[in-house]
C-alpha cells in the first residue's frame, strides 16, 4: 500500500531498473524497488496536510527498517526518497540529513479511504493494545 522509491543519477535510469516522475519541470528518475515497503512498517498516525482536504501520514520503522533508512539517508544526501500510497505518487521527501529516528513521513495525497485501508493493515502510534493484538496473529 505504501512505497518509498530513492531517487537516482539520471545516466543510471534505464526503463527496466528506473521511472521517471516530473518535479517542477524536472525530470526526476527513481529506481523501480522501493527501499522501503509497508513489511517495514511498526505504525502510523495521519496527519492534516494542511493543503486542503487531504491528509498526510507518519510512519515508525520496524528497528532493521529504521537502520536501513539511516544508512539510505546518509549515503544520499540531496536526493529525494519518491512516496506511493496505494499506486499513486503522492509526495516527496527531500533528504537534508541523517535520519536517526526511523520515522517517515507523508506530508500530502492521503484520502480518507487510503487512511481505512492502512488502519486495517497496521496499528496507530500509540495504540498499544492494536500492536499487540497485531503480533499475536
Amino acid at each position: 500500500m505504501v512505497t518509498f522509491h530513492l531517487e537516482i543519477d539520471p545516466s543510471g535510469a534505464t526503463p527496466k531498473i528506473a521511472f521517471s516522475q516530473m518535479d517542477n519541470s524536472k525530470l526526476r528518475y527513481f529506481l523501480r524497488t522501493p527501499e522501503v515497503t509497508m513489511k517495514d512498517m511498526l505504525a502510523f498516525s495521519p496527519i492534516p496536510s494542511g493543503a486542503g482536504d487531504d491528509y498526510g501520514l507518519v510512519f515508525q520503522l520496524k528497528p532493521a527498517a529504521r537502520q536501513r533508512l539511516y544508512a539510505l539517508s546518509v549515503a544520499n544526501p540531496g536526493k529525494y526518497l519518491l512516496a506511493q500510497a496505494n499506486g499513486r505518487v503522492v509526495d516527496g521527501v527531500w533528504i537534508d540529513k541523517p535520519v536517526t529516528d526511523g520515522v517517515l513521513v507523508i506530508w500530502k495525497g492521503i484520502t480518507t479511504g487510503d487512511i481505512k485501508l492502512f488502519d486495517k493493515a497496521l496499528p496507530r502510534i500509540g495504540a498499544k493494545d492494536k500492536a499487540k493484538k497485531a503480533k499475536a496473529k
